[in-house]
């Protein structure tokens, strides 16, 4: 049965000095924490999939989008809260909620979704900022621009792998911050440089039969969820401040991709909408002869984009095998071990072939986020909320019909991609 909203569930406590202290999360770090997980590489990639489609379709895909992962977070949200209720714990991760809901075949087939998105993502982001990091370093420092492609990865992974593993979670909540400071300004930059050549005759244009096409590409540039549970935690299971950090943190990302969309397309040329093989949007700005300013702001926004998202996937990994019996019990939930489970596969299949997952992530992503972010939260819910035996918090509306809008977008998006590879 519904209950009225109550505040927080516990009150997370540090022992420092032989005295215990509160530590309740702010809600400015977990909105950050939210928004840096979003906005990663993908905002660069989205322009090659709305070009088609037009500023228009593609802006109102992009909102319908935007709140279907909204629904997504908060149907996590949810069920986290009142798992963690349930069971009395202080934290619960993304896969021991579909265990207690779904059971051990929900779990392994979650389980199965939520590592190959994370582990692929967390390879293409080391050997992308590894790459941006040594281009930045050799115009700073003069070092050589062809260094084999492992320096910059590695480089990159002991660097930010090494702040999470050494810093206290309060220094990485402020980073992580300050991070998300430095991408909004410099995106900001960007689009001051791009609007100088935007032509707004380009706005006019619609396509609204390739707009389907981004949907997928959009999907994965908006997804949050596996930080979600962290989230919850840090802001210690109160319903109020989860659900503003949820919206106000995935707001900031869809007006930054909607701004950069429509900067993008309106700066086009029609050539270019009709062939959009190997297009580059950051090529767009780079024709306005905006100089170096141009180049430094390129640099800094890439690469701390992907710092941003490189953090909550990292601790979405981190939660995930915290949770995993078999981690725990081989002692690898905590520490060195756990964050060489995390961060060495990656660094050494970056290192090795840089873009061995890219090809692949058009598909899996489709398949793991329509999984994770659209089918198994509804499910869950759907279970949950089905036991009146316990006390629950509702974070959506829409009762049962919500659930099955989700359950069918997310089949949709599945049964079109199986249909595109078979053609």
């Amino acid at each position: 049965m519904h209950q009225p909203e109550t505040t927080r569930l516990f009150s997370r406590l540090e022992l420092n000095e032989n005295k215990l202290t509160h530590q309740p999360g702010s809600v400015l770090g977990s909105t950050a924490l939210v928004a840096g997980t979003t906005v990663g590489a993908g905002i660069l990639a989205l322009p090659t999939v709305t070009i088609p489609s037009g500023v228009i379709p593609s802006t109102i895909l992009l909102i319908l989008v935007w709140l279907y992962a909204l629904v997504s977070g908060l149907l996590i949200a949810e069920v986290s809260i009142n798992t963690m209720r349930q069971q009395g714990r202080l934290s619960v991760s993304l896969l021991a909620m579909v265990e207690s809901n779904l059971g051990k075949i929900g779990a392994r087939v979650a389980g199965g979704a939520y590592l190959f998105q994370h582990y692929a993502l967390l390879v293409a982001y080391v050997a992308q900022g590894g790459e941006i990091l040594i281009s930045a370093l050799a115009k700073v420092w003069g070092i050589p621009h062809n260094l084999p492609a492992w320096v910059g990865t590695t480089a990159f992974t002991l660097i930010f792998g090494g702040i999470m593993y050494l810093g206290r979670e309060k220094l990485i909540e402020k980073l992580n911050s300050a991070f998300v400071a430095i991408v909004i300004t410099s995106f900001l930059g960007l689009l001051v440089l791009g609007t100088r050549q935007v032509k707004t005759v380009q706005f006019f244009f619609q396509d609204w039969t390739t707009v389907g096409s981004a949907v997928s590409v959009m999907l994965v540039a908006l997804f949050y969820q596996n930080v979600v549970p962290v989230v919850v935690t840090q802001l210690e299971g109160d319903i109020r401040k989860v659900r503003q950090s949820i919206i106000i943190g995935s707001a900031i990302p869809l007006i930054m991709f909607l701004a950069w969309n429509a900067v993008i397309i309106g700066s086009v040329t029609p050539d270019i909408i009709k062939d959009t093989t190997g297009f580059d949007p950051l090529q767009i700005l780079r024709a306005g002869g905006a100089g170096e300013w141009l180049g430094v702001l390129i640099s800094i926004f890439s690469e701390f984009a992907i710092v941003t998202s490189f953090i909550g996937f990292v601790y979405g990994l981190v939660d995930f095998f915290r949770d995993v019996t078999l981690c725990r019990q081989r002692g690898l939930d905590d520490g060195l071990p756990l964050y060489s489970l995390i961060l060495l596969p990656p660094m050494s299949l970056g290192a090795m072939n840089p873009h061995i997952f890219l090809t692949a992530l058009d598909f899996a992503g489709t398949f793991s986020i329509s999984l994770l972010g659209g089918i198994i939260p509804a499910l869950m819910t759907w279970k949950q909320r089905q036991n009146s035996n316990h006390i629950h918090q509702l974070l959506v509306p829409g009762g049962r019909v919500t659930l099955i809008v989700m359950i069918a977008v997310a089949s949709v998006v599945i049964t079109t991609e199986i249909l595109s590879m078979v053609r």
